[in-house]
Parts: structure tokens; sequence; C-alpha cells
């Protein structure tokens, strides 16, 4: 009898056992699985969000199937404690252990909002973008200006624990513009110090964190600009005209501002090393708005006679070869553009009514193209 309840026992004991290791590789199946999800989602862990909760919130958002297989799964490989907050894009068909290692893994946020800071030539805006899982792009949902009063909106998104924040520099803005931009920022901390050097910040996006030091940030916007022109430098082609590479970086700058158009700036290069190679004068108006200006902020008029008449360091209608320092800070390609120019024999340019320009060889072939512009604007002004 004895040996018959034992055998039973034994029996029932096995078949618990098969059944629970049946058990524990279904659930390891379905935590390794693909998982339910449809379409991508941003899931949000809140700072100090319990295992718990966030498996609850998987359920609701349709991204897992089971709270309790997350949850063991989650304990299982030791991950139950290392949740952290932030804002996730979760893939669709991902599996509940892809999900936990998204959710631990740390670092910046890969989903929900950010906030642009763009610092451009002649205003500074703010958006604030929201990445659309479905296709992975950020939709712009509040955009203001410097001078005009942030949206109520844009207080409860700035509030986020998880926001990101973006700076843009644009290509042509002057030292003294992104000081002054920095300066404006709410978002930043510290005192911005003295305004850097003339050219040398580099045009860039920055990811930065609230209460980045504004100092800091112009000290690496600095550094970054300085390895650009070291980097080409080295590749410089031979025979250009500059002393040095701070020549090269002033003439950048003039390149930038004279032309938007990415596969002119090697023109407008080969121009003005022609025209320092003659040698005739850069006879170029960026140069005499920043004598004026001094970088602070547009002139927003047409230069006047008087003006380009005037003996100033940055008048290159009066002085000759290149001017003291950059009037602007120029991008990467405006460099690349400084230092490699196309072989060209054109020695004039003037704008031709499409955003590009009219090149020349000669004085009466560009007295033409000005003839053009000058009725191509007459018409403008008409219409």
């Amino acid at each position: 009898m004895i040996r018959h309840v034992v055998a039973n026992a034994l029996t029932l004991m096995i078949v618990g056992l098969i059944g629970l290791a049946i058990l524990i590789s279904s659930g390891q199946q379905r935590f390794h699985a693909e998982g339910p999800l449809e379409q991508a989602i941003c899931f949000r862990v809140a700072p100090g969000a319990s295992l718990r909760v966030v498996s609850t919130g998987l359920v609701q958002k349709g991204a897992i199937s089971s709270e309790q297989i997350f949850r063991i799964g989650a304990q299982y490989t030791d991950r139950a404690d290392a949740l952290r907050f932030g804002s996730y894009l979760i893939p669709e068909r991902a599996s509940m252990d892809q999900i936990m290692d998204l959710l631990t893994r740390g670092g910046a946020s890969t989903c929900g909002s950010e906030i642009q800071y763009r610092i451009g030539v002649t205003r500074i805006d703010t958006l604030v973008r929201e990445l659309d899982p479905a296709t992975q792009t950020f939709q712009i949902v509040v955009q203001f200006a410097s001078d005009e009063e942030p949206p109520e909106d844009y207080a409860r998104l700035a509030g986020q624990a998880d926001i990101q924040y973006r700076i843009t520099v644009a290509e042509g803005a002057t030292s003294w513009q992104v000081w002054e931009g920095l300066r404006l920022a709410e978002f930043l901390s510290g005192e911005p110090g003295d305004v850097p050097r003339e050219g040398w910040l580099a045009p860039d996006s920055y990811a930065v964190t609230r209460g980045a030091d504004r100092q800091a940030l112009l000290v690496e916007m600095e550094a970054r600009q300085e390895r650009i022109l070291a980097e080409l430098w080295e590749t410089r082609v031979d025979g250009l005209p500059y002393a040095s590479a701070e020549d090269a970086l002033i003439m950048a700058s003039i390149i930038e501002k004279e032309t938007g158009v990415a596969d002119e700036r090697r023109q407008v290069a080969s121009v003005f090393v022609n025209r320092l190679r003659v040698p005739m004068r850069l006879q170029t108006d960026p140069t005499v708005i920043y004598g004026i200006t001094m970088g602070q902020g547009t002139l927003g008029r047409g230069l006047r006679r008087s003006e380009l008449d005037a003996v100033t360091p940055y008048n290159t209608y009066r002085i000759d070869g290149l001017p003291p320092t950059p009037i602007a800070n120029p991008g990467r390609a405006a460099i690349a553009a400084a230092l490699d120019p196309d072989d060209t024999p054109y020695l004039y340019f003037v704008a031709d009514g499409t955003g590009g320009h009219a090149f020349s060889t000669n004085l009466a072939d560009h007295n033409r193209a000005v003839a053009r512009w000058r009725e191509i604007e007459a018409q403008q002004r008409g219409n």
C-alpha cells in the first residue's frame, strides 16, 4: 500500500515537474517571440515608475500580451530593477525581451519631444518637435521667434523631465549673434563670457541638456571649428594666395556670405582667389556691411554711396587683400571651397534672379549681367 502511494506521488511529482518545465519553456518562448505591436509607438517611462506600472502600460498600448510573463522575464534576466525613465521608440513586433532591453539600456531618449533652438542669420526661433513613431519623422507642434511670447503649450512640453534639447547654429551667423542667442536661451545656465573670435564657432547642431553651461558650449563650438579648419588645411590645393589657415577662414566667411547655393561655393571661391592673384581688390559688399555692424545684427538696408567710399579695415572696395578677420562663422563646405576652389578664369559675378549668380571673365560682360539684374530687380519691385 505504502509502495503504491509513493509510486503515485512520484508520478505526480514527475508530471508536475514536466508541466512546470513546459510552462517555463512556453513563457521563455513568449518572452523572446515576436510581439503583437502592429505599428511603432512612443512609450514613456516616468521617473520612479515600477515594473508593474510599466508592464500595465505596455499591455494597454498593445505592445505586450502578458504582464506576468513580462515581469517574470525581467526578473529572470536581472533587469527588473534597471528601468530608466525616458521616452522610447518601440518598433513594431518587438519582443518582450527587446522592449525590456530598450527600457533598461539608458542613454538619451529615442522618442518623444525635442526642443530645437535655432540661431540664424536674421532671427532666432524655437521649435518643439515630436517624433511620429509610425513614420519616424519629427512633426513641429510649437514654433515661435525669440521676440514672441512662448505659446502655453511650450511651458508644458519644456517641463517634461526627459525632453531633449538641440541648438542649431546656421552657417553665416556671426559670433555675436551666436553669443547673444545663447545668452537668451532660457534653458541654459551661466554667463557666456566675452564674445568669441569672429569665424571661430562651428555652425552645427549641438545636443545639450537643460542647465548646460553657456561658456562651455561656446568653448565646444570653437574647438570644433579649430578641428575642422586644421583638418581641411592639410588637404588644401597648391598655390593658394593665403599666408595662413586663418586667411583661408577669412575667405571662407566671405564665400559663406556671398552665396547660399551649395554648387556655387567653389566658383565664388575661384573669383576671389583669382582677384587676389591678379592682384585686384575683392570688392564685396558683405565685408563693407560687417565693417558697419561689426556682426551685431543685420544692416537691414542697402549700402549707401558714402559707406562704399569710406576707408575702413573691412571695406574691400578701398583696401587691398583680405579684411583683418572673418566676417561670419563659415560652415565646413565654405572652408572646403576656400581651400579647393574651382579652376576658372572668372573675375566677376552678380545675382541672376534665380537665386544663383552669373559669372564673367571681363568687365564688359559683367556690366551687361549687372544691367540684366537691375531689370529683374525693377520687375520684382513692380510686382
